[in-house]
């Protein structure tokens, strides 16, 4: 059963509950690092694409899997439990969708990614606990349309550009040139915008190769790790590092790291 006292000790907090931008900066920091990004359960190209319309999840269910249990989970899942909480909290929340950065260079469709925006003193803040990764540890201010505003968490910078009809969310690591990270407008959605998906995507040239890869992140206190099949990167202080995982042990201990959360 969702439980708000139960979320906020497995993230680690006790502190005030006033809905602030303060309160949203520490809860998406903490959830990324005590809850990993771990698509297991849906790492096969069949089963990816059914995932996309079960994004109305059973809060309870899943809260019970991953809170109380200690599993990790998908965008749908990780998100939609942090929305909960954050509405729970008293925060005006709501539905975004994106299109991520696929590995031809285009994007993915439109309700390929599910994530949330929050209303707090008049801005809107982006937030996302649900993205395999690299992503940002922290939630970011959307600066309005036009503004290409650089904001840096952790030795990491972001900004938001326009293309196409869509705002574009970029980041570039230290010594790095800027890569998108995803697109999206800013329109608000509501779960049921993903009851048909799958037949809608039927036809869209989307890259399926990561569909049946296993991706696993976690963040720690200043850097994350991702790892994307055997793809390893680490960034720490906005310093990425990038390995290839060729030995089966080596690529084990990485995955019990993640999961586990222990370096």
């Amino acid at each position: 059963m969702f439980d708000v006292s139960s979320y906020l000790s497995k993230l680690g907090y006790n502190g005030s509950l006033e809905p602030t931008v303060r309160l949203l900066r520490e809860l998406q920091k903490r959830h990324l690092v005590a809850i990993p990004f771990d698509n297991s359960l849906n790492a096969d190209a069949k089963r990816g694409l059914e995932v996309l319309g079960d994004v109305d999840i059973d809060v309870d269910a899943v809260f019970g899997a991953i809170v109380v249990g200690g599993r990790g989970g998908v965008c749908y899942e990780l998100n939609g439990l942090m929305r909960k909480l954050l509405q729970e909290l008293g925060y005006d929340t709501h539905i975004l969708s994106a299109g991520v950065i696929q590995v031809n260079g285009g994007f993915g469709p439109d309700l390929e990614h599910i994530f949330n925006a929050v209303h707090v003193d008049g801005e809107i803040w982006l937030v996302d606990v649900g993205l395999a990764g690299p992503s940002y540890l922290e939630p970011l201010r959307f600066p309005g349309a036009g503004s290409e505003e650089i904001q840096t968490l952790h030795g990491v910078e972001y900004r938001f550009v326009e293309a196409d009809g869509y705002h574009v969310l970029q980041r570039r690591a230290r010594g790095a040139e800027w890569g998108p990270m995803y697109r999206f407008r800013l329109e608000y959605r509501k779960l049921s915008d993903w009851g048909d998906v799958v037949d809608r995507l039927a036809d869209f040239p989307l890259e399926l190769s990561l569909l049946d890869t296993r991706l696993h992140s976690r963040a720690f206190d200043n850097g994350q790790w991702v790892l994307i099949g055997r793809r390893y990167l680490r960034i720490e202080d906005g310093r990425e590092e990038i390995r290839i995982l060729a030995k089966p042990e080596q690529y084990r201990k990485v995955v019990d790291m993640v999961l586990r959360g222990e370096a």
